[in-house]
């Protein structure tokens, strides 16, 4: 498999407080990752560092080869939770705008993707529920036919049923040379989904596993692997 990203000693400080520390990590394409840590262990930080948001003071990132910021930014789709738009902005002029400023949008994908959703174009943002504003964040990052997918808290605050929908769309429309790592807090749900797990531990990479090699070395689920490296009770050797 090609290496979509590589990460090399990276360190991150905001008002001079260390968020992430000694950064290396290398993710090869095709898979779904899952980036795993507790409530500011780094987790969104990371994402917004890889996706250019946040200016890198300290290390490489290199996405599909390339360590330009602009052509990186070409290469990743970022779950945006549209907080830019005007809440009276109408879900069809969201849509108008990514096909205006991303050339790598689907409409055609876009198209499938909402109606399988339940999206209605004429809603205003305003009136969605935390649900269905969910999905429309996973609508229009999947549309992108980009690289990597950098879905940053997906099912975060959003009812059961949505969340299955959710998460049934990342299988259907992902690509099988696409990249998705996957931030969340309801891993039991999300686990079925991972190829592999980064954990985020001590403002650091703690711990890269495959999913298969968790099971086979520690005989645990995803979840009770995840809970115990915080505990303590896996060690990062």
């Amino acid at each position: 498999m090609a290496e979509i990203l590589k990460i090399s000693n990276l360190n991150y400080k905001k008002n001079n407080k260390k968020i992430l520390t000694n950064i290396d990590l290398s993710l090869d394409s095709g898979k779904i990752i899952g980036l795993l840590g507790e409530n500011g262990a780094g987790k969104t930080t990371l994402m917004r560092l890889i996706a250019g948001i946040n200016s890198l003071p300290e290390g490489v990132i290199t996405v599909d080869g390339t360590a330009k910021k602009a052509e990186i930014k070409e290469k990743i789709s970022f779950s945006d939770h549209l907080n830019g738009f005007g809440r009276n902005t109408k879900i069809k002029d969201i849509e108008k705008f990514y096909l205006n400023v991303y050339p790598d949008f689907s409409s055609k994908k876009y198209a499938e993707i909402s109606e399988y959703l339940d999206l209605d174009k004429e809603q205003r943002l305003s009136n969605l529920s935390t649900g269905t504003l969910g999905k429309l964040v996973i609508a229009l990052a999947l549309s992108r036919e980009t690289k990597l997918y950098l879905l940053d808290e997906p099912l975060s605050g959003i009812d059961s049923m949505s969340r299955k929908k959710i998460i049934s769309s990342i299988i259907r429309w992902k690509s099988d040379d696409s990249t998705i790592i996957i931030s969340d807090h309801y891993v039991t749900e999300i686990a079925s989904l991972l190829d592999d797990v980064v954990i985020i531990k001590d403002k650091t990479i703690y711990q890269v596993s495959s999913v298969e090699g968790i099971q086979e070395k520690y005989h645990l689920g995803v979840e009770e692997y995840y809970e115990q490296v915080y505990e303590g009770g896996v060690s990062n050797e």
